[in-house]
């Protein structure tokens, strides 16, 4: 009995150490996407100085990694480069903080020269019924509006910026167009899902200088934005928690409660025995 009531009361410290550990792994890390959006060149991408993504298309999105919270040098070079000795893009220093989303985009500037830029990612929470919608520039291009229903939702964006809007879920139809115009579309028109808890960026990249343009449309989503609908966290063994309110205690009495009443069930054995 005394080894069986010490194995359990064992097996619940193991399980609140787990616990209360997720939280703080969980607030010490970032999480980092990249996105090649230079047409026509296939690339190496090197995190400090250590070969990361190998043969990376453009248009392609990798991630997102978990990395520790920190400074990171990000160098892009030509497909099969010995190292990062002679980027194409970079090094270029990316800081990313505990907690946040990241997309570091190897793109062209405005005027076509080569560029890396770092996004943060907006994962605040979203309204009941709403989703998030995240225009960004990062083609060789003059500044785009986005039209939607013959109206610019989004006017003069400007290479390598953005613009977040929250909208009620569903499906819009969006263009892009030359600033101040509504017709003609550089790109599109393109429907483009909305949805409840969801940030979904919309990447506008190439050249319209090209010839021929290579102008296109990409689109990154991250979801679980959603408020929650009851308004307070679910804790551990379905209690109901407020996030400020640490959830050991309730794992304490919990354990407590359990280790008297296998005492109970075992003392009734005995009796019985007798």
């Amino acid at each position: 009995m005394r080894a069986r009531l010490l194995a359990g009361i064992a097996a619940g410290a193991l399980g609140l150490a787990a616990l209360t550990a997720l939280p703080a792994a969980a607030a010490s890390t970032a999480q980092l996407s990249v996105f090649h959006a230079v047409p026509g060149t296939t690339v190496d991408v090197y995190v400090n100085n250590k070969l990361t993504l190998d043969n990376f298309t453009p248009g392609s999105m990798a991630g997102p990694l978990d990395l520790a919270a920190g400074t990171y040098a990000i160098a892009v070079t030509a497909s099969d480069a010995a190292d990062a000795s002679a980027p194409i893009i970079g090094p270029a220093n990316v800081t990313l903080e505990a907690g946040k989303n990241y997309t570091a985009v190897a793109h062209l500037d405005a005027s076509g020269k080569p560029a890396l830029t770092a996004f943060v990612n907006d994962t605040s929470t979203t309204a009941a019924g709403q989703g998030r919608l995240t225009v960004r520039h990062v083609a060789a291009a003059p500044a785009v509006d986005v039209v939607v229903g013959g109206s610019a939702v989004v006017s003069g964006l400007t290479n390598p910026n953005e613009k977040v809007l929250n909208l009620p879920a569903g499906t819009i139809s969006a263009s892009v167009t030359a600033a101040g115009t509504t017709t003609p579309a550089l790109l599109g028109p393109a429907d483009i899902a909305v949805k409840e808890g969801t940030n979904t960026i919309v990447y506008a990249w190439g050249s319209a200088t090209s010839a021929p343009p290579t102008l296109a449309l990409a689109t990154q989503t991250i979801d679980g934005l959603q408020a929650n609908p009851s308004g307070v966290n679910a804790g551990e063994l379905g209690l109901a928690a407020d996030p400020s309110t640490p959830v050991w205690p309730y794992a304490l009495g919990a354990l407590a409660l359990l280790g008297v009443v296998g005492l109970a069930l075992a003392r009734n054995r005995r009796t019985r025995a007798v």
